[in-house]
């Protein structure tokens, strides 16, 4: 039995696996990635042998199975863990749309998805730019719905990356600094060049969902940075 096959049976008997799934579904791959690397953390102190006498042995025991579960993860790559939880995702055909959310302000992140969520459609999110292309590589979703200005990553630099995989991607920016002269003539640049969308900061969450369906079921035509 290989490393994976023993740390997926490790995080079953934890019960672990399950939830860790759940978030790689709702957030995508860095937050399910973090849950499972911090949990079998957690659970070290809690079944330490100092705070549960009388069940001295028991501790021990599980002690040692989680110092197991710690060389296994450490002994797997990012990647085959983001297999593993994937393995367990049922498929989905359900005719959705998918959207993927990439804002790094957490606040905005919450409201971005639960609002596309309670319109139907099928949604990721991510931190920034980085977790954005992972996300983007798994999900492949109908729409980029993107910050400008992140850290590690721009939305612009993120949209040029996806493009080199899907150049037809539909794309709306979103940004509270299209003042600023230098994001501003990049932005212009890909409006232009492709036809893509942006939404500045402030914006009514009814124009979003407007924006958004007719975007996507191409009912709209290229709207122009102000």
């Amino acid at each position: 039995m290989g490393n994976l096959d023993l740390l997926e049976r490790e995080l079953i008997f934890l019960g672990l696996l399950d939830k860790a799934r759940e978030i790689y579904h709702d957030l995508g791959s860095n937050g399910a990635l973090s849950y499972i690397k911090s949990s079998h953390r957690l659970l070290s102190k809690v079944y330490h042998p100092d705070l549960n006498p009388g069940n001295e042995k028991k501790a021990e025991d599980l002690q040692q199975r989680l110092n197991h579960i710690s060389e296994l993860i450490g002994s797997v790559t990012d990647d085959e863990l983001i297999a593993l939880l994937k393995k367990g995702l049922p498929e989905e055909h359900n005719g959705k749309k998918k959207i993927l959310v990439v804002e790094d302000e957490f606040g905005l992140q919450e409201t971005f998805r639960d609002v596309f969520i309670m319109e139907g459609y099928d949604v990721r999110v991510a931190l920034d730019g980085e977790e954005g292309y992972r996300t983007y590589l798994q999900f492949k979703p109908d729409l980029l719905f993107t910050d400008v200005v992140m850290p590690i990553m721009s939305g612009i630099e993120l949209v040029k990356k996806i493009r080199s995989d899907n150049p037809r991607i539909k794309v709306i920016y979103i940004s509270g600094f299209f003042g600023l002269r230098n994001v501003k003539q990049k932005l212009q640049e890909d409006i232009l060049k492709y036809g893509y969308h942006c939404l500045s900061k402030p914006f009514k969450v009814s124009s979003m969902l407007d924006l958004v369906d007719r975007y996507l079921n191409d009912r709209t035509g290229c709207d122009r940075l102000a």
